[in-house]
């Protein structure tokens, strides 16, 4: 079986009982960075664990080992830095091919970090648009330029080193609706986090004392 397990993505009282129980028998953990997991695992006082390197660079030729450990009778557990795997994370590539393969796949559903910004934003969230990590270059204007007819609230990561870059250009595009609601989350469930409300018209001067330190995603109202 591949099982898709949720970690937490600050407090480590986010773990769920089914996830460290899914964890302790699996023969071997697929992630992301076997440094992040490891220490993951230590903190929560596992014993060692079999841990497998899964990122963006994964060969498939890898992946197929993988898929053959599966079909071998091995049970596998997916987990992603930090959060839900799948979400912005190349773990998909995995959970696709076994199930083209007919392979038991479960889901141990917890933590992630774009729904907890939405529960906390205080904006609609019976309809939204998820739009991951923003692109660095090409296509960045264009979806920023989405955002401005969007009648739906809108989320995305950004990094601590883009993230004023981007506060920038989003009250540039949006400067015609300076109203409009957005919120703000770094380091959530952390010890210093921080949700931040506040309008177009005023983001940049607000966001100017934020620590450029963690994880930030963007919670942008509709239109």
């Amino acid at each position: 079986m591949l099982s898709i397990v949720s970690t937490p993505i600050g407090n480590l009282g986010d773990i769920t009982i089914r996830a460290k129980e899914t964890l302790a028998k699996c023969n071997a953990i697929v992630c992301e960075d076997t440094r992040v997991t490891g220490k993951l695992l230590n903190l929560l006082g596992f014993p060692k664990k079999e841990l497998i390197s899964m990122h963006s660079r994964t060969s498939k030729r890898k992946v197929e080992g993988m898929i053959e450990r599966l079909k071998n009778g091995e049970d596998l557990v997916l987990v992603s830095d930090a959060g839900t795997p799948g979400i912005s994370d190349p773990g998909y590539a995995l959970v696709s091919r076994a199930r083209k393969e007919g392979i038991k796949i479960e889901a141990v559903p917890g933590p992630s970090a774009f729904l907890t910004a939405l529960s906390v934003s205080g904006l609609p969230i019976n309809q939204f648009v998820y739009m991951g990590f923003l692109p660095v270059k090409k296509g960045r204007r264009k979806i920023l330029e989405s955002i401005r007819l969007e009648k739906r609230t809108v989320v995305f990561y950004e990094s601590p080193h883009r993230f004023l870059k981007t506060i920038k250009e989003l009250a540039e595009v949006l400067g015609d609706q300076p109203s409009r609601f957005l919120v703000v989350c770094r380091e959530l469930t952390k010890m210093h986090e921080e949700v931040v409300g506040t309008t177009v018209g005023e983001v940049e001067d607000v966001v100017g004392d934020i620590k450029l330190k963690g994880e930030f995603c963007v919670v942008v109202g509709p239109q």
